[in-house]
């Protein structure tokens, strides 16, 4: 299992080794995962309940919360939760429910000084403490010290904001992140939001975005032309994994000293963020990734589009739009039909695994990773 990232000169390196060898980076192993486990609704519910609940995951990147009373507020694992950023600066995470009679306290995204129950007017502060009942004389002996929002673990790193659900009010544990590098720098910005639901099981959604085995025949007019066929560099580390697309032109730094190639705009990087989110990196601009199960054939999308870094100009804002706008209308398109038709196959009977092959190792360790912890 890798512990440290490959840096550019390394990735090129292993990328220019795989084009003269007509090779890519494998696994030693077959993974058989059983059908059952994506069409089973208590398998989905112990997911739910002793994964994504209990994980620290990705919920927003912190471009997402940039000024005190910034908030995002959206269903996570079936939990309507919202994040914010107080007025120190630290970003805390609540159950969106409030106390009195259960309603979400707050929707969408915005900024506010506080937060105002729309059915009956409970207010709440930015640390979750409950400020104002109307008509208070009419709940006697209420302890408003015991009727804040319900916190849940909120920790901030690398430009991400991670929740973990259960377990506790001890904070999350940062080893459980698995060593992240500085995955959205602070100047970036965020772009653009946007929601939608997949007709899939959110494992075979998750699935599509880490191996490179299926460029060629899926994305024949739109991402191949500009890459290679099973050609990636994947590395695993913790419960995370990286998988990197090399683009055709990445050969134009051959004749450069390793220690002066810069990958940006050579590659595109994809983390799988476990349990449920992928980091994109591409030419000119990134997207955080969260897959929600909604059931178990539909997967709701939160797509958090953000600018490049030190990309802050007119011009370099404008690329960045056409580099999403080319991915959600193109590749994007193709990988959903394709989701889609695998779960309409789910039910056939034709097949009791999937096999996991050598070419799809990050694959491979996401599997034994969500096994694991559901043993655990």
């Amino acid at each position: 299992m890798t512990t440290t990232l490959l840096n550019d000169a390394g990735i090129a390196e292993r990328v220019f080794h795989h084009i003269a060898n007509g090779t890519t980076d494998m696994c030693d192993e077959v993974w058989r995962e059983p059908v059952a486990n994506y069409r089973m609704q208590e398998r989905l519910e112990r997911e739910i309940r002793h994964v994504l609940r209990r994980s620290p995951a990705p919920f927003c990147p912190s471009a997402a919360l940039p000024e005190a009373g910034s908030y995002v507020a959206r269903p996570a694992a079936g939990t309507p939760i919202v994040a914010v950023r107080g007025r120190d600066g630290t970003v805390r995470a609540f159950r969106n429910v409030c106390r009195h009679r259960g309603m979400e306290v707050v929707a969408g995204s915005g900024c506010a000084k506080v937060f105002v129950c729309g059915y009956h007017g409970w207010a709440y502060g930015l640390e979750g403490k409950l400020q104002h009942v109307p008509h208070e004389h009419g709940f006697p002996g209420l302890d408003k010290e015991a009727h804040g929002l319900v916190p849940v673990a909120a920790l901030e790193r690398n430009g991400i904001v991670f929740v973990r659900q259960d377990g506790g009010e001890a904070a999350v544990d940062e080893a459980a992140l698995g060593g992240l590098p500085q995955l959205i720098a602070a100047d970036q910005k965020l772009l653009w939001v946007n929601e939608r639901d997949t007709e899939a099981n959110w494992k075979v959604v998750l699935e599509g975005f880490i191996e490179g085995y299926h460029i060629k025949s899926t994305h024949p007019e739109s991402f191949y032309p500009y890459g290679f066929d099973n050609l990636n560099v994947v590395e695993t580390f913790g419960r995370n994994s990286r998988v990197i697309y090399p683009f055709r032109r990445i050969e134009k730094l051959k004749d450069v000293p390793p220690a002066e190639r810069n990958l940006t705009g050579y590659v595109t990087y994809v983390y799988q963020l476990f349990p449920n989110a992928l980091l994109v990196m591409l030419s000119d601009h990134a997207s955080l990734v969260v897959l929600e199960p909604v059931a178990i054939d539909r997967t709701r999308v939160f797509t958090y589009t953000l600018s490049h870094r030190g990309a802050d100009t007119e011009e370099a804002l404008a690329k960045a739009k056409r580099d999403a706008d080319f991915v959600a209308n193109t590749g994007s398109v193709e990988d959903r039909a394709v989701v889609c038709a695998i779960q309409r196959g789910l039910d056939s009977g034709a097949n009791e695994v999937f096999t996991f092959g050598c070419f799809e190792p990050a694959i491979v360790h996401f599997h034994r990773t969500l096994d694991a912890a559901l043993a655990a």
